[in-house]
């Protein structure tokens, strides 16, 4: 067995939720979404046309949601660390 996890973002340590990515395909995705974002920004300009950005973040953000839903650790409960 591979000691490599299969998941690509892991659960938090603390709290509930998902960490950083731990594999390359996470990264990937992650850098995937924030240059989305930036090209957002650039083409839905915030002074004019602000709710077609806040529309178009909101659907990056569900999208990298459903990625991580997908590809990362199930957080089952709210984690205390070591507790």
């Amino acid at each position: 067995m591979s000691a490599t996890p299969t998941f690509w973002f892991p659960v938090k340590k603390y709290g509930w939720g998902w960490g950083l990515p731990v594999r390359w395909q996470g990264w990937v995705v992650f850098v995937a979404y924030l240059v989305l974002i930036l090209f957002g920004m650039y083409h839905f300009l915030p002074e004019r046309n602000a709710l077609a950005l806040f529309a178009y973040i909101c659907g990056m953000t569900v999208l990298l949601t459903a990625i991580v839903v997908v590809k990362g650790e199930r957080p089952v409960a709210w984690r205390w660390g070591g507790k």
